[in-house]
């Protein structure tokens, strides 16, 4: 299953990359940063049998959810291409 899932992951990754050969301008900055991401998680997962998580934060009671660089370049990628859509609604509506 484990084995599986990386392949899946893999998968995606590529199609991830064909869809940035094909995008422009910020899109495909959003696009990469997802697959650099992907391909830090996906290079641990490999080589150590788990994506190791370091950064945690606490503020108080509140417990942040602990992640890694990789997770935040995914996170922003993701973020910009949401943003990118709601730019492109908004100037065609």
């Amino acid at each position: 299953l484990y084995n599986i899932l990386s392949l899946i992951i893999l998968i995606i990754i590529i199609t991830l990359i064909v869809m940035s050969v094909k995008s422009h301008r910020f899109k495909r900055y959003s696009l990469l940063m997802v697959v650099g991401g992907a391909l830090g998680n996906l290079h641990d997962r490999i080589f150590f049998n788990a994506v190791p998580d370091f950064i945690d934060f606490h503020v108080g009671e509140f417990h942040w959810f602990i992640f890694n660089v990789a997770d935040i370049f995914i996170s922003f990628g993701v973020f910009f291409m949401i943003l990118i859509e709601i730019i492109d609604w908004i100037r065609w509506a």
